[in-house]
């Protein structure tokens, strides 16, 4: 395949372009501008076949432990499942439990819209911020901008994430103490970066009220499930929404993780996303490999990782709303599959999970898209598009699509030197102009951001990501790979903050930099 050209793959296949294509619950997938043939595509799919896609994928649907390292579940599906499912792990149905913390979600969403909540001095509250890292963060800050179309006006939303001091301090800069309310995101309640946050959340909210420790339970709510640590903090532990340990973070936006998101869109656009989440995971579970979009999808990036050595994905949202969703998809993707061992702990045979980036159309066409058409790295695209426009305005949305339309076909058939050379280009500058094509991308249209096909969307990438780590045979649901500079920062704190300078056992590089911090801060 790789001396062969898009230009010649559709010239030989005049119907190339509507052959490549599948769709699914108003997803629409053309895969056509990929350097596959039909046979590549039987191939691939036979690879999925021989690698146990299908029993993985029902193990993970049954609610087996496919998460080995960590001997649990993986169960995001359950997170939008229908009451009617029925889903048992360790002899428990955890449909119910979910529905129930659903409807707890429900009815303190409701009152916070509805200014039933009120402040420790009696206001209502104007601004949420919610306090997370990770998981916790990522998927709610890519679902508040992706929906923000729906969501509630007057309401401010913030979020906080890094332990930097500047991300609390501009997230709380212009807003009144006694009409905010933090939403402070830890499994443990004892995540380093999420608590620091938290307590500086709750000294600067004090400050403001008067010192009255019991205005704490009015302006903060959990999404934990430490009820001790949590009460230890002063938050009602009525007020405290819980998940479980089949919920990896990065799969958790749909779950008590998404309280801002219900907050701001009201839970029945919520509960659309989840219907749109749900959809797609009956598609992955039903519809046979060679029509199934998160398989196809999967498969095309495994194709370009290993077959022909591709190191990075882009993916190009043209809808500004989903701006950050780029950046949500590289924790999706990257700690996924980004492992150097299979399951059984030998080192893997092939390259895993390839570096994912992106921003939306058209600003990066005025940046980084040189790169794309005409450096010596093959980059594969994903281009997300969609028929209508939240926010039509004059030509802006036609003008938005041609460009997705335009971009895709460049890419995939360029500009020959002769087609240069009729356009009367001086033979010195030939070179300059040719495009060589053959660049590969998908494009994936809808006909306009939902609730539900933001959930379809997630989802897709979610069972993408399956996809690939079954074939790979590694484990997509652990994250050991964050731990190991988590344990370093926890003993180089404690050497930073000392009054006299402690022993020290790093290498040279390392403790002189913290000896030049020491002297600096």
């Amino acid at each position: 395949m790789k001396a062969l050209h898009l230009r010649e793959l559709f010239a030989q296949d005049a119907a190339r372009g509507e052959r490549f294509t599948a769709g699914a619950d108003g997803l629409f997938l053309d895969y056509s501008k990929n350097r596959i043939t039909d046979e590549t595509l039987e191939l691939l799919v036979k690879l999925a076949e021989e690698s146990g896609l299908s029993a993985k994928i029902e193990a993970m649907f049954r609610g087996d432990k496919i998460n080995i390292t960590e001997n649990r579940a993986v169960l995001h599906v359950a997170l939008r499942a229908p009451k009617s499912e029925r889903i048992v792990v360790d002899g428990e149905d955890v449909v119910p439990g979910v529905h129930a913390v659903l409807d707890k979600m429900t009815g303190f969403a409701d009152q916070v819209r509805s200014g039933e909540w009120k402040g420790h001095t009696g206001k209502r509250i104007r601004n949420v911020v919610n306090i997370g890292i990770g998981g916790s963060d990522l998927g709610p800050v890519m679902a508040y901008e992706a929906l923000k179309h729906y969501s509630q006006r007057d309401l401010t939303f913030r979020f906080v994430s890094n332990v930097d001091g500047t991300d609390f301090a501009e997230a709380v800069a212009d807003l009144n103490a006694d009409e905010t309310l933090f939403l402070v995101a830890s499994k443990t309640f004892t995540t380093q970066e999420t608590m620091t946050n938290a307590h500086s959340a709750r000294d600067w909210s004090l400050a403001a009220l008067g010192g009255d420790e019991k205005a704490v339970a009015k302006h903060f709510v959990a999404i934990s499930t430490n009820e001790k640590e949590v009460a230890k903090f002063g938050i009602d532990t009525e007020n405290m929404f819980g998940f479980w340990d089949w919920v990896g973070g990065r799969y958790s936006m749909d779950s008590a993780i998404g309280l801002s998101t219900m907050i701001a869109i009201g839970p029945d656009n919520f509960r659309a996303m989840l219907a749109g989440f749900h959809a797609m995971d009956v598609h992955f579970r039903t519809t046979p490999f060679a029509k199934n979009l998160p398989v196809l999808l999967g498969l095309m990036t495994l194709w370009y990782t290993d077959f022909f050595d591709a190191q990075t994905i882009a993916v190009l949202p043209y809808e500004q709303y989903l701006k950050r969703f780029p950046a949500y998809l590289q924790q999706l993707t990257m700690e996924s599959n980004g492992k150097h061992v299979t399951l059984d702990g030998t080192h893997v045979a092939t390259d895993t999970g390839p570096v994912f980036w992106g921003e939306p159309g058209t600003n990066g066409q005025h940046s980084f898209y040189q790169l794309i058409h005409q450096g010596t790295r093959l980059i594969p695209c994903d281009f997300i598009g969609f028929a209508k426009s939240l926010n039509p305005l004059g030509r802006h949305h036609d003008m938005l699509m041609a460009n997705v339309f335009a971009q895709a076909e460049a890419l995939a058939f360029g500009k020959t030197a002769e087609q240069v050379k009729a356009e009367g280009t001086p033979d010195w500058l030939v070179p300059h102009r040719v495009f060589e094509g053959n660049r590969p991308s998908n494009i994936i249209l809808a006909e306009v951001l939902t609730p539900e096909v933001l959930g379809k969307l997630v989802a897709l990438y979610e069972h993408a990501v399956f996809t690939q780590g079954a074939i790979w045979n590694i484990d997509s649901f652990d994250q050991w790979g964050v731990e190991l500079g988590k344990v370093l920062a926890t003993r180089i704190l404690g050497e930073l903050e000392s009054a006299t300078e402690p022993p020290m056992t790093h290498d040279s590089s390392t403790t002189s930099l913290i000896r030049r911090y020491r002297a600096a801060k």
